[in-house]
């Protein structure tokens, strides 16, 4: 079997030279995405595999039909970047990643932590040896209530986490799971921002869940409420996140993602302009913290994520169906 693996990075090769000698493959890797410049790569192979920055749309999938390619694997949870519809009609089989909600949901807590406990600001202080203590007074998280949008592995891991510090746990979903209701408490989604100290988003990102934080459920929040993000960017309307800091309507928010991120974020841009205009200004503010996409980003989860991704698509070639098991 012969693979072609696009968007390769250095902490992925040995994981892939071990699963190489496991099933006896023939691997082409290239650091490049996946598209119609670069789709050559793949002539000859048996399938593909790519993180989120290639766009499989149906110009790209025709073209591997056309080279006989009929599997395709995503080593990242989401699939936005594949256009699912055209894969079915062209009988090409999609997989995507799996790996344990621990690694995020532990980030999560960490982005809780220091934005209760004013970091950011404390450490541009630290910087200039300034190391007074007006302005930082923190809060803590027994005292307060915490909201979890979205009650799948990941929100579920939260609560757990959360559940050790002794705060009030509210959660939010279209489907609720007995584990979440067990650690919480199920309420209405405006409940959660209306009543809520913190928020923290975990739901995929849909055409119903497409800005769910926007200028109607920003206004619903405490003045000294907060946001954390560790899902998906396109989850928040920036503009209304940023509109309801500048006015100080809210009182703080922690993103591990951005809407508009591709080309910044994984990337060194060091010696670049940003394109993204929201990024750099919000990014300013004392109670502002972002990170840049790395609360998966643990030797476990790159391991899993790369393990599903070689190993789907050994299955699809041999005709078998995939889970991927959570590593």
């Amino acid at each position: 079997m012969k693979f072609c693996i696009y968007e390769v990075r250095d902490d992925e090769r040995q994981m892939l030279e071990t699963l190489r000698q496991k099933y006896q493959l023939e691997l082409v890797l290239t650091n490049e995405v996946l598209n119609l410049d670069t789709i050559a790569y793949a002539q000859g192979c048996d399938g593909v595999s790519t993180l989120g920055y290639s766009r499989l749309n149906r110009e790209v999938l025709t073209k591997l039909s056309e080279m006989g390619i009929y599997a395709c694997s995503s080593r990242c949870i989401g699939i936005n970047h594949i256009d699912t519809q055209a894969a079915r009609e062209l009988k090409i089989r999609i997989s995507n990643a799996s790996y344990s909600p621990y690694g995020v949901a532990d980030y999560t807590v960490m982005l809780m932590l220091m934005l209760i406990r004013r970091y950011k600001p404390a450490l541009w202080r630290q910087q200039v040896n300034d190391y007074s203590l007006g302005g930082l007074m923190g809060r803590e998280m027994r005292d307060m209530t915490v909201g979890i949008i979205g009650t799948g592995r990941i929100g579920c891991a939260v609560m757990e986490n959360l559940s050790g510090f002794g705060c009030k746990l509210l959660c939010s979903d279209v489907r609720k799971n007995s584990e979440a209701a067990r650690l919480g408490e199920y309420v209405e989604l405006d409940e959660i921002f209306t009543n809520c100290d913190m928020i923290s988003l975990h739901t995929p990102l849909l055409d119903s869940t497409r800005h769910l934080v926007n200028e109607r459920t920003l206004s619903l929040m405490k003045p000294d409420g907060m946001l954390i993000n560790c899902a998906r960017g396109e989850l928040m309307d920036i503009q209304a996140v940023t509109h309801a800091i500048e006015n100080q309507r809210i009182g703080g928010v922690a993103m591990d993602v951005f809407e508009k991120e591709d080309g910044i974020y994984h990337h060194d841009c060091r010696t670049d302009i940003l394109k993204n205009r929201d990024m750099a200004y919000l990014r300013q503010f004392p109670n502002v913290i972002m990170t840049q996409h790395m609360a998966f980003y643990t030797k476990e989860a790159v391991d899993s994520m790369v393990t599903c991704g070689i190993e789907s698509l050994v299955a699809f070639t041999q005709g078998k169906e995939y889970f991927c098991e959570i590593r």
